[in-house]
């Protein structure tokens, strides 16, 4: 089995689940952790039981051991460490979305297709198995001419203000991920109408951002769509969609997060999953299981940058939609590479 050297830049939150995830991968090694913050650096090297941590991302990309950079830092510094990992000549994954402007996410993307390396994006609900399952149903006809799309997502609790600052926005940030199964399991959309608010946290507005948001979507192949949109739910983590066709409907949900249901007094007792973490924790595993095995048989791991940035030219015309105040055509939304 071949065997790949890593470098994981970012360990915060995002950057030490991936660690976990890593480490648990037959012919994985962490060859270096590195963060702006050394201290972060250094949790992130005893996690994963990795050779160094660094505060210097660049020495870590090229360390010449390191075949393939995991990149989990704030987006806004995705497009340049996607580029330097690219000029370094090292294989790519990298967290959603690949910039915050379309032209720069362009301009690192041609990189990468110059070289001719292979990189994947973290759109990680692709691998979840419902998910999966939903996208084989669809592909096999079996509900017929799909006719519309749904999709809710309610994280447990509210980012930080630092985060918000830098996020990109609910449509860029959070939305992205229900964009990206739209596109995943019914196609490209031509058209999005979104609304934003600020329901939950005054601080939202004071970053010019929304925390609750509803966007109207539709489809090339004409099929109508919705996505749904909160940065808190008092009950747990929400997500759930649905597709629905002419001959059946597919819902993806996983409501409870242990299999057990409480019942007495004429009622009845479950849990629900506090965050993204736990609920798509197999998912999380399986598109770094999917990447790696792309390296090793040689074919283009998905979803691509290309792929990836389709899905953020739908966020970036939502988010148009809701300062404008109009509908938008996803093609209207150009870069300027």
């Amino acid at each position: 089995m071949a065997t790949f050297g890593v470098a994981v830049i970012g360990a915060g939150r995002i950057g030490a689940l991936h660690l976990r995830n890593l480490c648990a991968i037959p012919g994985v090694r962490v060859v270096v952790v590195a963060d702006a913050e050394r201290e972060a650096a250094e949790r992130g090297k005893a996690l994963a039981n990795a050779e160094r941590a660094t505060d210097d991302v660049e020495a870590a990309i090229c360390h010449p051991t390191v075949d393939a950079a995991v990149i989990a830092t704030p987006t806004p510094t995705h497009a340049r460490l996607i580029t330097l990992a690219a000029e370094a000549g090292k294989a790519i994954w990298c967290e959603k979305p690949v910039a915050l402007d379309l032209g720069e996410a362009e301009r690192a993307a041609a990189v990468v297709e110059s070289k001719r390396l292979p990189a994947q994006v973290g759109f990680m609900r692709r691998f979840d198995p419902g998910y999966a399952a939903a996208k084989d149903k669809i592909a096999s006809g079996a509900l017929g001419r799909i006719e519309a799309f749904r999709a809710l997502s309610r994280d447990t609790y509210p980012p930080p203000p630092s985060f918000i600052a830098h996020s990109g926005g609910i449509f860029l940030d959070m939305a992205i991920h229900d964009f990206d199964l739209a596109r995943y399991l019914v196609g490209e959309v031509t058209e999005v109408y979104a609304w934003g608010a600020v329901l939950i946290d005054e601080r939202f507005a004071q970053a010019g951002d929304a925390d609750t948001a509803c966007a109207l979507l539709r489809f090339e192949s004409g099929a109508l769509g919705v996505v749904e949109t909160a940065r808190r739910s008092a009950w747990g983590y929400d997500i759930r969609t649905e597709v629905a066709g002419a001959q059946g409907k597919l819902v993806i949900e996983a409501d409870q997060k242990t299999p057990l249901r409480f019942s007495r007094r004429f009622g009845f007792e479950g849990d629900h999953y506090e965050s993204f973490a736990d609920r798509f924790e197999a998912a999380y595993r399986w598109q770094f299981e999917a990447f790696f095995e792309a390296l090793r048989r040689g074919y283009s791991p998905s979803p691509g940058l290309r792929d990836a940035i389709e899905t953020l030219r739908l966020a970036v015309a939502a988010t148009r939609s809701w300062r404008e105040g109009r509908p938008v055509a996803v093609r209207e939304v150009k870069s300027n590479a």
